[in-house]
């Protein structure tokens, strides 16, 4: 009887477990690339950064970058109808094979940001050839928003002012902060409902064992006074 209640207790905890976990992981598929939803405006020969990043943070270093021009067509004399990327990152590393010729040492990720899911894309020295759509693109992302759009617009540089190296917005950061809180939240929440779950059924287990030793021990002694009671009469 030990070995029953003792084997069902096992399975009840371990299912709860089970379920506690699944509810409280994140769910494949969430991930999302944003970019800038605002444009990006840069004076002629300036460097610019265009903000793009997924959310929620993940690390990004192993999976492919792309960063390309939509609206920029494939080379007619190309058999393959390749179009060649403003910035490709792939293996760890920048991939300059079917990279643009004018953007060759002009454009870079930031390597420290790749790791917190930051992909925004730095250009040196703008050129009104660079304005435009751009997409920036993580093809094997486990989510369903794996690109976005960001639009880069030159303007000629002002005589007396310079228009400043343009970074992330900071709502953004902000965005972001507040999304890791709350997972954070949900995660404690959920730690301390699988505590408080695993509490009880420990204490009912425990109980309900105590129940049945005192059951086991009343056996006897009923035994011997019902006994002693037939040997009377």
């Amino acid at each position: 009887m030990d070995l029953e209640l003792n084997s069902f207790s096992l399975s009840s905890v371990t299912l709860i477990v089970l379920l506690l976990i699944f509810s409280c992981t994140p769910a494949e598929g969430n991930f999302r690339v944003i970019g800038s939803p605002e444009t990006i405006v840069a004076a002629l020969g300036d460097d610019i950064i265009l903000p793009c990043h997924v959310q929620p943070q993940v690390d990004v270093t192993g999976l492919t970058v792309e960063w390309s021009k939509p609206d920029l067509k494939p080379d007619p004399n190309d058999r393959l109808r390749r179009v060649e990327y403003v910035h490709l990152y792939r293996d760890a590393r920048e991939d300059l094979d079917m990279k643009i010729a004018e953007y060759v040492k002009r454009t870079e990720l930031f390597a420290d940001g790749l790791t917190r899911g930051n992909i925004s894309l730095k250009i040196t020295n703008v050129t009104f050839e660079d304005e435009g759509r751009y997409k920036c693109f993580i093809p094997k992302l486990k989510g369903h928003i794996k690109s976005s759009i960001i639009y880069l617009y030159v303007e000629p540089k002002s005589v007396t002012t310079e228009t400043p190296l343009q970074t992330p917005d900071p709502k953004e950061e902000i965005d972001t902060n507040v999304v890791c809180a709350g997972e954070v939240l949900i995660t404690a929440v959920c730690v301390s409902a699988l505590l408080t779950i695993l509490s009880a059924v420990v204490f009912a287990v425990y109980w309900r064992h105590k129940l049945q030793k005192q059951e086991i021990n009343r056996e006897p002694v009923k035994g011997a006074l019902h006994k002693g009671h037939v040997e009377r009469c």
